[in-house]
């Protein structure tokens, strides 16, 4: 594979500021994706990016589909348990247990599906949640929304909120593993524990934890659901749900396939003639993982997030929010007037990226919204340098228009 170059870009410092050293580059790390290299893409959170040679293998799967549909079609089932297998081996997992599904919301819908619910049954959210999965909680029962300041210090705090907000109603818990705005540890295994002690039912959102944690389902949730596609290299559309042996009885499909007969969960992947080459190329991310070694990996990018969160803290009125140690991402609040509202955190992100060829997340809060950044072994330390660069006018220019 040809080594990808950047262009020399005027606008990154040459030397880092004083007192924040360059963490060390990723021996490799940009040259195993197909980024735009005019593009400071530090928001690997939000949507991944795929390594080439996971590319290469989908790209295989798909010329084999169309060679011979039949044949591709008619091994689907078996070859997504191989696949399975794989990957549980990966995460520890029980190859039974878990099932591929294609995004969080949807592992969101399947569980609470199989949760019995009766009249006055709560759920529990935090307002941390992702909107869609709020959503299915409150399709389905009333919801009690947990208020996590965003400056709660620990862990501890975090549980002793959630604790103190169950009601003798509360059936069910819909927490982040590791909250997206926020980049914090929720979900956490003492946490769960208490919940499982008081009979309430977890359902955890782990979209950002495979890749991310060493263990991600070591808290022993009911439901767990989460991406491969962000921190566990694989193809976009692809994500896992883990059920507890107890509730997998009652996992339905929300469309009826041909493999309804079998259960959980060869009845949840059968998609008809659905494009089926992301799943089966997931386990190629996992395995690039291992082989750059998964540790190094997750040491270098939340070494590169906690050097790109020091660069921004420097500016006057962005303040970081605690962290959860060891996480690729990390969050600092913006000045009051930046980004109180979806539409002018969205307004402050697209000018960031139009202007300045910078990804990052901008989250909305009352008071002054977030931003985020994350670390991937294809980002540059010079990146958060220009980041924090340029920031300054254009946080300025968001107070005078608020």
């Amino acid at each position: 594979m040809a080594e990808q170059t950047r262009p020399a870009d005027p606008d990154l410092p040459a030397e880092p500021p004083a007192g924040h050293p360059h963490p060390a580059e990723f021996p490799g790390g940009p040259a195993l994706f197909r980024l735009d290299p005019r593009v400071a893409h530090l928001n690997h959170g939000s949507f991944g990016a795929v390594p080439v040679p996971v590319q290469e293998a989908q790209a295989a799967l798909r010329e084999e589909a169309h060679a011979d549909p039949d044949a591709f079609f008619l091994a689907v089932p078996d070859r997504l348990a191989a696949a399975r297998a794989r990957i549980a081996a990966h995460l520890g997992a029980d190859p039974d247990g878990i099932a591929f599904i294609s995004n969080a919301t949807e592992g969101a819908n399947l569980a609470l599906d199989a949760v019995p619910l009766a009249d006055g049954d709560e759920i529990l959210v935090t307002d941390h949640g992702y909107g869609t999965v709020v959503a299915a909680a409150a399709r389905r029962a009333p919801v009690t929304t947990v208020a996590l300041d965003p400056d709660l210090p620990d862990e501890d705090a975090v549980r002793e909120t959630v604790l103190a907000a169950l009601t003798p109603r509360t059936r069910v818990a819909v927490l982040d593993h590791i909250s997206s705005p926020t980049a914090r540890l929720i979900a956490s295994p003492r946490l769960l524990a208490d919940l499982r002690e008081r009979g309430v039912t977890t359902v955890v959102d782990g979209a950002h934890a495979p890749g991310m944690l060493a263990d991600p389902l070591a808290g022993g949730a009911d439901f767990w659901f989460g991406n491969l596609h962000k921190w566990g290299y694989a193809p976009s559309g692809s994500a896992l749900l883990a059920v507890a042996p107890q509730h997998r009885h009652r996992i339905r499909a929300l469309v009826p396939s041909w493999e309804d007969q079998h259960g959980f969960p060869r009845s949840v992947e059968n998609r008809a003639t659905a494009d089926y080459t992301g799943w089966l190329a997931a386990p190629e991310g996992l395995d690039l993982l291992e082989r750059l070694d998964a540790a190094k990996v997750r040491a270098h990018n939340s070494a590169l997030a906690a050097h790109g969160a020091a660069l921004l803290a420097e500016i006057p009125g962005l303040i970081p929010l605690p962290y959860t140690d060891g996480l690729a991402m990390r969050t600092l609040r913006l000045p009051p007037g930046v980004a109180e509202t979806p539409d002018r955190s969205r307004a402050l992100r697209e000018e960031l990226a139009a202007r300045l060829r910078i990804r990052v997340l901008i989250w909305p809060w009352p008071g002054g919204g977030g931003i985020r950044v994350c670390g991937q072994i294809y980002n540059r330390p010079e990146e958060y340098a220009r980041l924090a660069a340029a920031l300054p006018d254009h946080l300025a220019r968001a107070v005078s228009r608020a």
